[in-house]
């Protein structure tokens, strides 16, 4: 990702739409509104062969679907976020569901129509990036480099091996598909790999990436993946099969790499200006227009964004920070204010981080601060929407943290040392400069740190995709869920999602369930 501190572009390939937008937005407006994403065009839209490589068009096809609401928005909120004891369903009651209160409460049935979408859109995701790989090998009419072919290899592989292990920590047991299917109707006779199994081809393809991506893109290529995209899942990889030398030195390769920091302030983070910040690592990329809110942006701060009326009406009001995460931070911790919107009370207001209050009488005492839109973008796009908001997928402080906690699980003096020096880091962004707040810790026994560790990836990533997948793999989501008032759930059973019944019927049984469906 490449990195523009102080400041943020907004991703990709110009449209000349854009001109009509800028032509009325003030300066500060004008940097941020400038480009489009990865994925604006697709092979049936491309219009020209320029760009890196004539396989461009088919590698844009798979950022566009980044952006699908069956991959990063509707069941993906459901499944990483609003599962765990940090977030509740919000909206409305009834809104959703049985799809989404079977997500919130448990147990999630096989006919669930999220965990589907889920399923088709990941799968989808995966056939654009083997599409690629078969153009690669097989479109004898493309004339490209050496360069450009591996370039185009490694793009393709990162995506999917992302969106595989997206889909080993939902799911499990999965199929394998490594290449393009010449008769879609063969996909059904491919048996489901194990975790062991999937961790291992996500490894290759990411290892694969790490050596052959870029540092960095130029600047009108902002988005599109890096090494060091590649370096930060792979670490997360080894993380969750506990591999700890492993993660412990990929995490380390990005931090002496110089190309990300700490920098950027905590609260600017995710505003429209902190997109592509020096802490971004693996970003979705997504933007607006006046004359087109929707067809180049993803819906998922829509989804989450403030629901009532008026000028309140941002988006549907799913997925609201819980009463557990609201009382897991320290007192002052600046992080809280900035990742939970609080609704007005006749007593306490509730204030943006633009300066406007909530009014009493929200749907929900709660929302997702982290996707509530900058009043310059709404005015200048006239639409409240959100659509133009990216979704930051790994953060520099993640890999910090990993780091941590990968060096503490190894153990000995010096790396206790060091994964308490990492901590102090993220704490030392995180207070802003108020040495009031958040003092630096002082653990010295592995225990400790692992509890410090556990609590800061906690505060300081919420509603940012991990708090559920981190109790799995800690093994404490059954207390965790437990004292969050969810008494249905087991992890046994729903630390993974059910096989669509109706994969395993189109598969006429050769997929299987999980266990406890």
């Amino acid at each position: 990702m490449k990195n523009n501190p102080g400041s943020s572009t907004k991703s990709l390939l110009a449209l000349t739409l854009l001109a009509m937008v800028l032509s009325v937005a003030t300066s500060s407006c004008k940097r941020l509104l400038d480009t489009n994403p990865q994925g604006a065009y697709d092979e049936s839209t491309y219009p020209f062969p320029g760009g890196t490589s004539p396989y461009d068009e088919y590698i844009f096809g798979a950022y566009r679907d980044l952006r699908l609401f069956d991959v990063h928005v509707w069941g993906y909120l459901h499944a990483i976020s609003i599962r765990s004891d940090d977030a509740d369903k919000g909206s409305t009651p009834a809104d959703g569901g049985a799809n989404s209160q079977q997500m919130d409460n448990f147990p999630v049935l096989p006919n669930n129509g999220l965990v589907n979408a889920l399923w088709t859109g990941h799968f989808g995701l995966i056939n654009r990036c083997n599409n690629v790989l078969f153009q690669v090998a097989n479109n004898k009419g493309i004339i490209a480099t050496e360069a450009q072919r591996t370039l185009a290899i490694a793009e393709a592989r990162f995506l999917r091996g992302y969106a595989y292990f997206n889909m080993v920590r939902f799911f499990g047991n999965v199929p394998i598909f490594d290449s393009l299917f010449q008769d879609p109707a063969a996909q059904n006779n491919v048996p489901q790999s194990t975790p062991d199994q999937l961790y291992a081809f996500i490894e290759n393809d990411l290892t694969f990436a790490a050596a052959n991506l870029p540092p960095d893109w130029p600047r009108e290529f902002i988005g599109r993946v890096t090494n060091g995209a590649a370096l930060g899942m792979l670490a997360k990889v080894y993380l969750y099969q506990r591999k700890w030398t492993q993660a412990q030195s990929t995490a380390l390769q990005i931090m002496n790499s110089g190309r990300y920091n700490l920098n950027t302030p905590y609260g600017v983070i995710f505003t429209e200006a902190g997109e592509n910040s020096s802490e971004s690592i693996f970003e979705i990329q997504a933007t607006a227009t006046a004359t087109q809110p929707t067809i180049n942006g993803i819906q998922y701060a829509n989804v989450q964004a403030v629901r009532g009326a008026g000028i309140w009406n941002y988006g549907w009001g799913f997925n609201t920070p819980s009463e557990q995460l609201a009382a897991a931070y320290e007192t002052g911790d600046p992080r809280r204010a900035r990742t939970i919107l609080f609704t007005s009370t006749s007593t306490t207001p509730g204030v943006t981080f633009n300066g406007e209050t909530t009014p009493v009488g929200l749907p929900n005492p709660r929302y997702n601060h982290k996707v509530h839109p900058s009043t310059s973008f709404v005015n200048v796009i006239n639409n409240r929407g959100a659509w133009w908001m990216n979704v930051r997928i790994l953060r520099y402080a993640d890999v910090v943290l990993m780091y941590a906690e990968a060096s503490n699980e190894i153990g000995g003096d010096a790396n206790i040392t060091a994964a308490r020096n990492a901590v102090n880091s993220v704490r030392a962004r995180a207070r802003g400069g108020n040495n009031a707040v958040l003092p630096n810790i002082t653990f010295t026994t592995q225990a400790d740190m692992r509890q410090a560790i556990r609590q800061e990836r906690r505060v300081e990533l919420a509603m940012e995709h991990e708090r559920f997948f981190d109790i799995v793999r800690w093994g404490i989501s059954d207390a965790v869920m437990q004292a969050a008032g969810k008494p249905n759930y087991s992890e046994s059973r729903d630390k993974w999602l059910p096989i669509p019944q109706v994969q395993i019927d189109l598969t006429r049984g050769v997929l299987r369930q999980n266990p406890g469906y």
